[in-house]
């Protein structure tokens, strides 16, 4: 394997955040969206121009915002996210209005000094995912056989 030196070596973290297949979105510790990748665009529909300076409200459903927040500020205020927490299904919202399931990672991004910077979530599109295990849940729920009265 070959080392990858000056200016390859100086664009190799634009080039892994711009190709990497899954979402990533780095917002402020205030909510507001600093990064937003390509494949972000692809996820949720907006183009990083729109996203960008915007609260990380554009993409969660109202009923989940309180939730978030707290959970948001909770993370702030402990230093980082609750230990052995890798990733979850939660809905989401694309720019088409359209609510849409996606597995996403959360983790608080600190500098070397240990400050707080802001968190990063990592998502993938779980849509399907759900909706098979949605009704294979309820085809076995159909097959099992319900108690006698």
């Amino acid at each position: 394997m070959s080392n990858i030196e000056g200016k390859q070596a100086a664009n190799l973290p634009e080039a892994i955040l711009q190709f990497m297949p899954e979402a990533l979105i780095f917002s402020d510790l205030e909510g507001i969206i600093r990064l937003w990748n390509p494949a972000a665009e692809t996820l949720f529909g907006f183009k990083a121009a729109e996203a960008i300076g915007q609260s990380l409200d554009l993409i969660i459903p109202e009923r989940l915002r309180k939730p978030h927040w707290d959970g948001f500020n909770m993370a702030v205020s402990r230093g980082g996210t609750k230990p052995g927490r890798s990733s979850a299904i939660t809905r989401s919202l694309h720019k088409n209005g359209e609510q849409i399931y996606v597995d996403m990672s959360f983790m608080m991004v600190k500098n070397p000094s240990g400050e707080m910077l802001g968190a990063m979530a990592v998502a993938r599109d779980a849509t399907a995912r759900f909706q098979e295990e949605k009704n294979l849940r309820r085809q076995l729920a159909e097959l099992t056989p319900k108690p006698a009265s």
